[in-house]
């Protein structure tokens, strides 16, 4: 019996990195989850992992940008899976460079895919969640960064998803919802493509990492995002988890 036995969660972005090991991590402690993402392979391959280990998992291709989608597959997952108790917005495109130069149309993308989308997500899950329900939305050290060079485009994104957490954490505590950001920091397969034959950009980046490594998206994320999913965290809402071996100093 895991601390999450019989409990429903729905992962966005949940068929590679963060998202993919957040899923295995809630599925080790007995959730059923619903993996949502946009490229189907990738869920299926999840899926089948998590399966392989004794786990519960059901792939639900879909974009987070679709409200009209979105709703719909809230509305298949609590049929299928017999309702929905824990929530991860973890979807997420990039916008990247400085400001005077960012691409409007990749900051829109990051916008609709990050927050927007989450906000989606939480307004369809919403109805569903009441009675001690969670919603984890993943943030970033990069909101909080006092010197964001080249990334302002992403820590706006995520600054807005954390003003969305703490109004929803304040909103919603009356019907037993909690509401947290997750502020990861790992090594998933994007992270590995950019720093895969360049060690002193890695050493640079790890230089500036207390514990000097990076995490895992299922053994240190994920085990996070169960922790804040469990009736272990039931006194917690409204606030931010970090999670990036000592990076991020939030005041």
């Amino acid at each position: 019996m895991g601390r999450l036995t019989g409990k429903v969660a729905l992962v966005s972005g949940a068929g590679q990195g963060i998202g993919r090991g957040i899923s295995m991590a809630l599925a080790a402690e007995g959730a059923s989850v619903a993996l949502m993402g946009r490229t189907t392979s990738k869920l299926d391959a999840t899926r089948d992992v998590i399966v392989t280990r004794g786990g519960s998992a059901a792939s639900y291709p879909g974009d987070v940008t679709d409200e009209a989608g979105v709703h719909d597959i809230v509305r298949r997952v609590t049929a299928d899976l017999g309702g929905l108790d824990i929530l991860v917005n973890n979807a997420q495109e990039y916008a990247f460079g400085p400001i005077a130069e960012l691409d409007l149309e990749q900051l829109d993308a990051g916008w609709r895919s990050g927050a927007v989308g989450a906000l989606h997500l939480m307004r369809a899950a919403h109805p569903h969640l009441a009675g001690g329900g969670v919603v984890i939305n993943i943030g970033s050290g990069a909101a909080s960064d006092p010197a964001p060079s080249g990334l302002g485009g992403y820590a706006a994104v995520k600054a807005a998803i954390d003003s969305l957490s703490r109004a929803a954490a304040v909103e919603w505590a009356p019907e037993g919802i909690r509401v947290v950001t997750l502020i990861p920091f790992a090594r998933t397969p994007a992270v590995a493509s950019v720093l895969d034959g360049a060690p002193e950009m890695e050493q640079a980046i790890l230089s500036t990492v207390p514990l000097g490594r990076f995490g895992d998206p299922e053994a240190d994320v994920g085990r996070a995002a169960a922790f804040l999913a469990s009736s272990e965290a039931s006194f917690i809402t409204g606030s931010s988890l970090v999670v990036d071996g000592g990076t991020t100093y939030l005041r």
